[in-house]
């Protein structure tokens, strides 16, 4: 069997939930406890750094405001990912994974909101600027809340994973928007810092405790994914048990 058949199959395997859940189980204790380990080790490196000579201690916030942005977007892509994978291929987990990035990247984007809220009022002399970037991402949280509002309001799974999928695809031309803002328009916000073209322009003792703490907000954020699916899953399955009951209660009755 080819590499390329083997990495099918084994993708085509984890479509089987009762597989997914004894992936997630082996892999979610090593998940939390490499998570927690990069959290110790970015906030030691966030309170042992010097704090910036212009922004002095609330430089700081960076290493929170940064990663959450960041995952906010990285979110919404994978669940744009995961609509692709409900309305192209029909896996059976896609509209699942959804489902349960959707709260995630909306608490992700809520904390990047509030961070920069604070970092922009010494900064800026202003806790909010309906500028381009700002704008933009409260408009992906609002994305996020509509698409929460949605599943909960259908009851009916199938018709809800495929409108919910649309909508999501729909909202991906936010994304560009988001990441672009800085140079398309005129805003508050600095253009792209840490990756880019010609390298990096943050000095490296800033540099390094924000890519740690990066790293542990993207942990977490699969750390968090896996489990929810989980109890997605979970959630289903203990619904299609209900609802066999009470049919099978109704043709007794």
């Amino acid at each position: 069997m080819s590499e390329n058949s083997l990495a099918i199959r084994k993708f085509s395997d984890l479509a089987n939930p009762t597989r997914f859940l004894g992936l997630a189980a082996l892999v979610l204790p090593w998940l939390a406890g490499l998570t927690a380990v990069l959290f110790a080790i970015g906030l030691y490196l966030c309170f042992t750094t010097e704090g910036d000579y212009q922004q002095g201690e609330t430089v700081r916030i960076m290493y929170v405001h940064v990663p959450s942005a960041w995952l906010s977007m990285m979110c919404y892509t994978v669940m744009a990912l995961s609509a692709l994978g409900t309305l192209v291929w029909r896996h059976p987990l896609a509209d699942v994974a959804a489902r349960a990035a959707a709260p995630i990247g909306a608490g992700f984007t809520f904390l990047a909101l509030v961070t920069g809220s604070l970092w922009g009022k010494p900064m800026w002399g202003t806790w909010w600027v309906w500028d381009a970037r700002l704008t933009s991402v409260f408009v992906l949280f609002l994305m996020y809340l509509g698409l929460i509002a949605l599943n909960r309001a259908m009851d009916e799974p199938g018709k809800a994973a495929k409108v919910s999928a649309v909508l999501i695809l729909v909202g991906f031309v936010n994304i560009p928007i988001i990441k672009f803002s800085v140079e398309w328009w005129n805003t508050l916000h600095q253009p792209a810092s840490v990756l880019r073209l010609g390298g990096s322009a943050i000095d490296p003792e800033f540099l390094r405790p924000l890519l740690v703490m990066a790293v542990a907000f993207t942990l977490l954020f699969f750390t968090l994914h896996i489990a929810a699916m989980r109890n997605e899953i979970w959630r289903r399955r203990v619904t299609s048990m209900r609802r066999q009951a009470a049919r099978s209660a109704g043709r007794e009755v």
